[in-house]
């Protein structure tokens, strides 16, 4: 399945993204790394045994009559066991967590020393760049054919698709060919666990000389998963083996690594903090004006903040719910209040200067768990609010409800836009009033929210079912040359973009609103990347897209006059 996806503006990246290269200095950052995790399991591993020996003498113990036996002893040895199972898990685990430097037959726990697992990979003869080795020959042609391959235009997308398949989660960035209508991927990245929510950002995060790049450009993607660590990767780097950055307890020395812990000793669940989440990551929002500032929501009812130029949590919110806490919003002008939405079916607006748990943050109420909120990019004075129940709302941050009548929260309007979870929607950056809504349902719709002949309220333009399966991610494309194009994705685990602008009802309703952004009228079209054919063959000579519009696929599509 798909579970989130977000879109890269032109220019950002990298013409030729360059291949990962393992030189002095990332072997140590490598390593410091690889050490945190190693370190822990074979803590965790030493725990592990020492429960399986006491267990195993309590049974002796019993069968040779020297024990009592009573209920509690029995119980407690039972936990014992399943305590080894479960340390045992946790460090198979981390096995496959770590790079596939393993299966080489590198040692695990007893060999780690020095450079740990790349101590015996440091001391080969290796050749820097522009140095020849004499064992290897290298066509020069092949090199700039393999440049070429990687080459991203300044004229192409980039589309970060956040991917579960067989068991198996990682990052897809898909490269988008608008004149072409081409998309594929062009590279992929491993993730330790389901991903959530991914966020673009634009500022170089990771290394020493984070502090002094607050004005640099950057490429890079932060991803929440079901760990509660956020990772931050170079989208310009290929095989990259570590991300760039960790933001949560995987950066950090664990306490047990830095004192010795007492045998037999079980480990206590982590509590909430003010350095780290202990949750699920669930949302992810990167404040546009204050690039270094990231906010990130979790199953553990706080907001973080994260200064990305030391890669540290500035501070913490656990007062603003009383439940898991899934979406968030910056303000696109006001850069310190962030809006949050909760699983306690409230949204509050908060000032993210302020850590007083008693100041009175606007809230406003809704009928069903909420899933997503959303500023209005073209008036920030409007937000919207999609929730469980299938409803969209639209409230005036200038009219907030007294404390008291939160339950009765007056929306501007609302939206019954599905029968079933409103699992997606978003509003057009270049278009004022087109937002799209999807859901579970599996349908896809678009709406004009601006539409006066029904009282300002919202009319649907178009819907459509995609084949997708269950729908999980819409968004629109946020450069002006794009923007009628919408990516879709769901439980089917496929991505497909959809040229909104070729459907005659959207170019009837939205086309004047936005000089030049509508071309000549042509065949409705929705371009997704082509699978691998299971016999090798190629599926279409020159292809990398499948297209269906036109007269091919009229199934499906429903245009309404306004």
């Amino acid at each position: 399945m798909i579970t989130a996806t977000t879109w890269v503006p032109r220019g950002f990246s990298a013409q030729f993204p360059e291949r990962y290269d393992i030189d002095e200095k990332e072997f140590e950052r490598i390593a410091d790394l690889a050490r945190l995790h190693l370190e822990d399991a074979k803590e965790d591993l030493q725990e592990a045994e020492a429960a399986g020996s006491d267990a195993h003498k309590g049974e002796e113990e019993e069968e040779n009559g020297e024990s009592n036996g009573s209920g509690a002893e029995a119980v407690d040895k039972d936990e014992d066991m399943k305590e080894v199972g479960d340390e045992k898990q946790k460090l198979s685990t981390a096995k496959v967590c770590l790079p596939s430097v393993y299966n080489s037959g590198c040692p695990l726990i007893d060999g780690f020393s020095g450079m740990g697992m790349f101590g015996n990979i440091k001391g080969l003869a290796y050749y820097q760049p522009g140095e020849q080795d004499p064992y290897i020959t290298m066509d020069p042609q092949d090199d700039e054919e393999e440049r070429e391959e990687l080459q991203v235009l300044g004229t192409d997308n980039l589309l970060l698709v956040a991917k579960t398949e067989d068991d198996i989660a990682h990052l897809e960035v898909y490269v988008y060919e608008d004149e072409a209508d081409n998309l594929y991927v062009h590279h992929d990245i491993m993730l330790p666990a389901i991903p959530l929510c991914v966020e673009w950002l634009d500022i170089p995060v990771g290394g020493t000389s984070n502090a002094e790049n607050r004005d640099a450009r950057g490429n890079y993607a932060a991803i929440g998963t079901m760990d509660p660590d956020i990772e931050i990767w170079n989208l310009d780097l290929v095989d990259c083996l570590f991300p760039n950055a960790i933001l949560g307890a995987g950066s950090q020395p664990s306490p047990a690594s830095v004192s010795k812990k007492k045998k037999n000793k079980k480990k206590k669940s982590p509590k909430v903090n003010d350095n780290y989440h202990i949750d699920a990551v669930l949302s992810l929002s990167g404040n546009r004006q204050h690039r270094n500032l990231l906010a990130s929501a979790s199953a553990d009812k706080t907001v973080k903040l994260w200064d990305l130029s030391i890669t540290k949590c500035a501070k913490s919110y656990n007062f603003l719910h009383t439940d898991k806490i899934c979406a968030l919003s910056w303000h696109p002008s006001s850069a310190a209040t962030i809006l949050s939405g909760s699983y306690d079916r409230t949204i509050v607006w908060s000032d993210m200067r302020s850590l007083d748990p008693a100041s009175t943050n606007p809230r406003w109420g809704v009928d069903a768990d909420v899933e997503d909120v959303r500023w209005d990019p073209h008036d920030d004075h409007y937000f919207y609010v999609s929730t469980e129940s299938g409803n969209l709302y639209l409230y005036d941050s200038r009219s907030p409800p007294p404390a008291s009548s939160l339950a009765q929260s007056k929306p501007v309007w609302t939206l019954n836009a599905h029968d079933k979870s409103l699992s997606a929607f978003d509003v057009n950056p270049i278009i004022p009033g087109f937002i799209v809504t999807a859901s579970v349902d599996k349908s896809v719709k678009l709406w004009n929210a601006r539409a006066e002949n029904v009282g300002g309220g919202p009319a649907m333009v178009v819907a459509r079912d995609f084949d997708l399966g269950k729908i999980f991610s819409a968004r629109f494309a946020p450069d002006k040359e794009v923007g009628f194009r919408l990516a879709v994705a769901g439980s089917k685990g496929v991505v497909k973009i959809w040229d909104t602008s070729t459907n005659a009802g959207v170019r009837r309703v939205f086309a004047g609103r936005v000089a030049g952004a509508v071309g000549e009228a042509r065949e409705e079209k929705v371009v997704g990347a082509a699978e691998d054919s299971s016999d090798g063959s190629d599926e279409e000579e020159g292809g990398g897209v499948a297209v269906e519009g036109g007269d091919e696929s009229p199934d499906g599509w429903e245009s309404m006059e306004e």
